[in-house]
C-alpha cells in the first residue's frame, strides 16, 4: 500500500500532472519540458525526480539528454499513470495550451533531425530511396503477425514507422536504434494520442540492454544488410524472446546490384532463404511463414518461433 500512496501523492500536484500528460504523448527531455511549460529547469527537474521515484515516469539517458516516458502499461506504475491520465479533462485550457506548445517543439525537433540527414546527403527512408513496395511489405507483415501481439521489440526502428503501424496490435512496443537523429524523428512520429505505449531508446543491436525473454515479438526490418555480423544481431533478437515468441526478419532478397550496395553502404547484398534458415536453426528457432514481396528489388519476410517450455511431467 505504501507504493500506491507514494504514487498518488506524486500525482497530486498541478505541474506534475501536466508532466504526466505530456509524457503520455511521447518522450521529452528536460529542456523540452521547460520550453513547453515555461518553468525553470531546477523546478521541473525536482518534479521529474519525484515522479521517477514514485515509478510513474521512466528515465533513459542518451548522451547529454535524459528522456522521460510513461512506464509500460503492463506494469503497476504504468497502469496507474494511465488511469490518472484517463481522468484528466481533455478540454482543460492549461492542458490544451501544453499540447499546442508540445506540437511546436516536436515540429522543431523533427526539422532539426531531417536537416541533419540532408546535410549528410543521406535519405532517412531507405524503402523510398530504393523504390521498394513499402505498402506491400507492410501488408505482408500485418498478415504475418497475430491480431494481439503483446510486447514488441523493433530493432533498428529508424523513424518509428513500424511502431506506428503496429501500435494498435501491441500492449507495449520498444524501438531501438543506434542513430540519435533517427530517434529524434521517431519520437516526433510517436508523440501523438494513443501512442503512449510505444517508446524508443538508443541501443546497440549487437548488445541489447534488455533482459532475456522480455518480448513476444522481435522484428529486424531492413537492418541485417547493414550489419557487419548478422548472426550476432539475430542471436540478440532471439535472446530477448519469451518461449514461443516470434522473430521476424524483413530484408532484401539476395541480389547482384553491387552498385546499390556501394551507394547505400550495405554490408550484404541481401539474403537467400537458406542463409536465414541456417541463422534460425543455429539458435534452435523453428522456421515459420515466409513471404516474397516482388518489386524493383525483391523483399523477403522470414519468421521463426522460439522453443516453448516443455510441459513438466507430473509424478504419481
Amino acid at each position: 500500500m505504501d507504493d500506491l500512496l507514494n504514487a498518488l501523492r506524486a500525482c497530486a500536484e498541478p505541474t506534475r500532472l501536466r508532466l504526466l500528460a505530456l509524457a503520455g504523448r511521447g518522450a521529452f527531455c528536460v529542456m523540452e519540458f521547460t520550453e513547453i511549460l515555461g518553468q525553470s529547469q531546477p523546478r521541473l527537474s525536482r518534479h521529474l525526480r519525484l515522479l521517477g521515484e514514485a515509478g510513474l515516469l521512466d528515465r533513459v539517458r542518451e548522451g547529454p539528454n535524459v528522456w522521460f516516458t510513461l512506464p509500460p502499461s503492463d506494469t503497476s506504475p504504468g497502469s496507474l499513470a494511465r488511469a490518472v491520465l484517463d481522468r484528466l479533462p481533455e478540454e482543460d485550457p492549461l492542458l490544451a495550451a501544453d499540447r499546442r506548445q508540445a506540437a511546436r517543439v516536436l515540429a522543431e525537433r523533427a526539422r532539426i533531425a531531417s536537416e541533419s540527414f540532408r546535410l549528410k546527403g543521406a535519405d532517412w527512408d531507405e524503402m523510398r530511396a530504393l523504390d521498394l513496395p513499402a505498402r506491400d511489405v507492410e501488408a505482408a507483415l500485418l498478415d504475418l503477425l497475430p491480431p494481439r501481439a503483446g510486447r514488441l521489440l523493433d530493432i533498428g526502428t529508424g523513424t518509428g514507422q513500424l511502431l506506428e503501424l503496429l501500435s494498435s496490435r501491441v500492449d507495449f512496443a520498444l524501438g531501438i536504434d543506434a542513430s540519435k537523429a533517427m530517434l529524434a524523428l521517431a519520437r516526433s512520429r510517436l508523440a501523438k494520442p494513443g501512442m503512449g505505449h510505444c517508446t524508443v531508446r538508443l541501443a546497440d543491436m549487437y548488445s541489447l540492454p534488455l533482459p532475456d525473454g522480455g518480448f513476444d515479438i522481435a522484428v529486424l526490418q531492413m537492418v541485417l544488410h547493414h550489419a557487419e555480423d548478422p548472426q550476432v544481431a539475430v542471436n540478440e533478437a532471439a535472446r530477448v524472446l519469451r518461449p514461443g515468441g516470434m522473430l521476424v526478419i524483413v530484408d532484401l532478397g539476395a541480389h547482384d546490384r553491387a552498385d546499390i550496395a556501394q551507394r547505400y553502404a550495405h554490408r550484404r547484398q541481401g539474403f537467400n532463404d537458406t542463409e536465414v534458415r541456417n541463422m534460425f536453426s543455429s539458435l534452435g528457432l523453428v522456421p515459420a511463414a515466409e513471404r516474397l514481396v516482388p518489386g524493383t528489388m525483391a523483399v523477403r519476410v522470414w519468421s521463426a518461433r522460439s522453443a516453448t517450455i516443455p510441459a513438466q511431467t507430473v509424478s504419481a
